[in-house]
This record gives structure tokens, sequence and C-alpha cells, in this order.
């Protein structure tokens, strides 16, 4: 699986990597917090390289992207997507964001709603409550030796420099710390037809994802029997639900041709 381009983009004071497969309308994966492209997006692209002209971007302080000295937000992110996708000449496209990235995505679509196509918002959030009991407790507790293993690994691979994990690890850990809810109208003014996915054993409730679904107006919803990301990607102990994840691409692949 080899990207038909590659490479590096200066917006917004830093370099940004991204990587292109396939052809066709351009569809921009997002990846999720501690990730990078292919950690979360590896099984989509191999299924969906072949319909779409799939856009991959590490984001700030992931994967082969520049590091930042200041606090994450998704707006920033969002932000830095929109100028990436400026300086490669995709005037508009669709949007696939998985976990934080999800958050991303609709921050997209909030700030620059003539960029955005079709909205696929994958295991994210809006408030606080929405997550799971204890997940924030958890993180306000969280150190770097709690951070999952193969996030560790990953980055590693793609950037050999321990001290930029730690950054990595110590500003997506404050973000989610110093996180503050969303208003309703941020999701609200979605108007891009959006689908909403999660697993019924996901970090945030299914009645979440619900309640997301409700406030933006076209949308449609998926709920899948996965843990997180799950029917998208390989699971934390490397299983890989192949039938599930297939199921998925062909609805997302339904939702964004129909």
């Amino acid at each position: 699986m080899n990207p038909v381009e590659k490479g590096y983009k200066k917006v917004n004071g830093i370099q940004l990597y991204y990587e292109i497969y396939g052809f066709g309308k351009p569809l921009v994966l997002i990846h999720g917090g501690g990730s990078s492209i292919l950690y979360d997006f590896e099984e989509v692209i191999e299924r969906l390289q072949s319909k779409f002209r799939l856009i991959g971007i590490d984001l700030q302080n992931h994967g082969r992207s520049e590091h930042r000295d200041i606090p994450e937000t998704f707006e920033q992110d969002a932000h830095d997507v929109a100028a990436l996708l400026a300086e490669i000449n995709i005037e508009k496209a669709s949007f696939w964001g998985f976990s934080n990235g999800g958050n991303t995505v609709m921050q997209i679509a909030h700030h620059y709603p003539k960029r955005v196509d079709k909205l696929v918002v994958a295991s994210a959030f809006y408030k606080k409550d929405g997550m799971i009991d204890g997940f924030f407790e958890g993180m306000m507790e969280a150190t770097f030796e709690s951070m999952p293993e193969a996030f560790k690994i990953n980055f590693l691979n793609l950037n050999p420099d321990f001290s930029k994990l730690e950054n990595l690890f110590d500003k997506d850990c404050k973000r989610m710390q110093t996180f503050e809810d969303w208003d309703d109208e941020v999701l609200q003014s979605i108007k891009a037809p959006a689908l909403f996915i999660s697993g019924d054993q996901d970090v945030m409730k299914p009645e979440h994802t619900v309640e997301m679904w409700r406030l933006v107006e076209n949308s449609k919803l998926m709920i899948l029997p996965a843990t997180h990301g799950s029917y998208m990607m390989a699971d934390f102990d490397g299983s890989i639900d192949v039938n599930l994840i297939n199921f998925t691409t062909q609805e997302v692949e339904k939702f964004l041709t129909q």
C-alpha cells in the first residue's frame, strides 16, 4: 500500500505531514489523539483507495508533523487541516474523523462549512458527561506510563525522538483535562450531511452519540457492536474483526456516494 503523494506543507507556522492514496472524490482522514494516519486508517485505506482520493494528515504534535509548544485545541487542528488542504488545492472534500479527529472534523464543518461535502464522525463527543463514567477522572490521573504501548511504539517508529513523544502525551492529556463542553450551536451549525458512528462498548455512551445525531440536520446514525474504533481498525491487542470493518467501510462508502 503506497501513497500516490506524500510530503510536508508549512501551515500556521509548522510543517504538517500528509499522504494521499487513490483517486477520485477527496475524502480527508483525521486520526485520533496519540495516533497517526495509518495507525487509525490503514484498514480503511486498503478498502477505499480504489473508490476515493484519500488524504491523511498527521495533526500537530503527532506522527511526522512538527510540534507546537502551545496547548492543543480542536479549533487549531481544524484551522491547520483547512490550511493544508488549501496548500494542496483541495477546495471541498468529505471528512472522516476518528475519536479526537471526530471532534476536529466537527470544528471544520462549524468554521469552514463551504469546505465540507459530507462528514463522518466516528467515536467523538462534545460534552464531558457524554463519556463513560470515570473517563475524565482517569484522564486527570493519567501518567506517561499509562499511555498505551502501541501508541508509543507507533510514534517512535515514525519520529524517533523520545522528548517529542513526551510532548505529545502532555499536550493530548492537557487538551482532555481542560476540555470544556461545547454549546449545542456548534453541532446545530453543521449543514453538511453527517454520519455519526460509535461502538456499543465505546468510551462515549451510545446515548451521547444519539444526542449528537439529533442536533445535526440531515444526519445518519450507526451504533455497532464494537469497542473504541474496533469497527474500523485493529484493536489494541492487535486483533482485527475483518467482517465488521468490511461492513463499516461499505456503509461509509454508501453514505458518501448516495
